[in-house]
């Protein structure tokens, strides 16, 4: 099982900027856990296939299926939230 969290930004996005601390602890502390930082400027075409529309926009997957969708600046328990659903065994 993989689990991943993209983080779609952009260098001139306020709020990218806030909620880069918290990202970068939660990086440290899910060792186990993928992170992914996306340039909307320069990958457009990923942030398309992700339906990006507002920045900063956190997406967590299980094995490329979508379990949460953060759109805005999210406080820190709030993804811990999804990170730790996303690795609970299917079913449990």
């Amino acid at each position: 099982m993989t689990v991943r969290l993209l983080d779609f930004h952009a260098d001139w996005c306020g709020p990218c900027k806030k909620q880069d601390p918290i990202l970068e602890e939660l990086a440290d502390e899910y060792g186990d856990v993928e992170f992914v930082k996306i340039d909307v400027d320069d990958e457009q075409d990923v942030a398309n296939q992700y339906q990006v529309r507002s920045l900063p926009t956190v997406v967590v997957e299980r094995d490329s299926d979508i379990v949460d969708r953060f759109v805005g600046f999210t406080q820190r328990e709030d993804i811990e939230s999804a990170l730790e659903q996303a690795a609970r065994p299917a079913g449990a």
